[in-house]
């Protein structure tokens, strides 16, 4: 399975000059929040592909004019072939306004998807805007990490954290971490290609929680 990232900047190799050769196998897109509405409206019929997104610290005009034709999977699990992907969009709170939470608010939004989590017997990917901290976020408040995303991925161990909102103008930054829990953590601004495995996840079904593997048993049969 092959992702299509992307975050922050809208490329023109993308837009401006796009060649549908260079999406030809892509089967996922994910947005990590921050770019156009236009951008990603583009994209998804260009592709033909489901394009997933959170929301970025700039994305309030999405209230009045959301992406067509996809889906937001904020404060959810979206299972995608098998592939669990949690959505956690926002970045920390530096001034009054939406799409930003401090961090004991962002530990409430994890805390109403326990019972999620619990129940699909953890995720695959995290999706974030934000960075966790310590892990290619900045010392400045705006672009500070959540500790938070740490504890969530030192639980679940997820295959990747995919993020933006540190964009690569701001200077030198490193695109992917190695988290101590195993997962992979990637900075997708502008764009990134990742190819996902079949053994980066389980098997639809085969996620070893018998409430939702017996839903997905069923819903498959219909």
């Amino acid at each position: 399975m092959k992702l299509l990232v992307i975050a922050d900047n809208e490329e023109k190799a993308l837009w401006d000059f796009y060649d549908k050769e260079k999406t030809k196998d892509v089967d996922l897109i994910i947005s990590c929040g921050d770019l156009s509405v236009n951008y990603l409206d583009f994209l998804v019929t260009m592709t033909n592909c489901p394009l997933l997104y959170v929301r970025g610290n700039h994305d309030h005009h999405y209230d009045q004019k959301p992406p067509l034709g996809c889906i937001c999977i904020e404060n959810q699990i979206y299972d995608f072939e098998g592939l669990r992907i949690l959505g956690l969009g926002g970045s920390m709170r530096y001034k009054p306004g939406p799409d930003m939470y401090t961090e004991k608010e962002m530990q409430q939004r994890i805390r109403k998807m326990r019972s999620r989590m619990r129940l699909l017997n953890g995720f695959d990917i995290l999706v974030t805007h934000a960075p966790a901290k310590g892990y290619g976020d900045l010392d400045d408040l705006p672009h500070r990490g959540f500790e938070c995303f740490n504890d969530l991925m030192e639980q679940y161990k997820p295959k990747y954290m995919l993020h933006g909102h540190i964009h690569t103008n701001y200077g030198r930054i490193t695109r992917e971490h190695a988290h101590p829990c195993g997962t992979k953590i990637i900075n997708c601004c502008g764009s990134q290609m990742i190819d996902i495995c079949s053994e980066d996840h389980p098997a639809r079904g085969k996620t070893g929680s018998f409430f939702y593997d017996l839903y997905i048993s069923l819903k498959d049969r219909k």
